[in-house]
């Protein structure tokens, strides 16, 4: 007889994905949209590009921390369209208050052997809005 892949012989349910999980999809869009402007806007390169290498390190971390498939090196195509520099950075202002306040509840929420990565996550959206005004 042979066994069926993914059942349980005591019925367990599997275990629930990870609460944190949707922060690495959360970075990834969120690299992808700076990405995006900094390439649609030249001239915003040299002030977006660090924040979007701190979202994909982030997502990576998160990655590693909840034990999921690390991210793909593949960019993620993102929803932000081309628009003129200043509307592209209101949203990301936007898109980046937004993530500040997940990573402040999710640092809050956290056990201690998490919260240490996820304060520094929600310092660092901080300090991306502050790059953004």
């Amino acid at each position: 007889m042979t066994p069926l892949v993914g059942c349980d012989p005591f019925d367990r349910d599997p275990a629930p994905p990870d609460p944190l999980a949707p922060m690495i999809d959360e970075a990834l869009a969120l690299a992808a949209a700076y990405r995006d402007a900094a390439a649609a806007h030249p001239t915003l390169a040299d002030r977006l590009t660090p924040i979007t290498e701190a979202h994909a390190a982030h997502a990576a971390e998160l990655a590693q921390l909840t034990e999921t498939a690390p991210p793909s090196a593949t960019p993620t195509p993102s929803t932000t369209p081309t628009l003129d520099p200043d509307a592209a950075l209101t949203g990301l202002r936007e898109r980046e208050q937004a993530a500040s306040e997940t990573a402040s509840q999710a640092c809050l929420a956290a056990p201690a052997e998490r919260a240490a990565l996820l304060a520094s996550i929600a310092a660092a959206r901080a300090s991306h809005l502050e790059a953004l005004r």
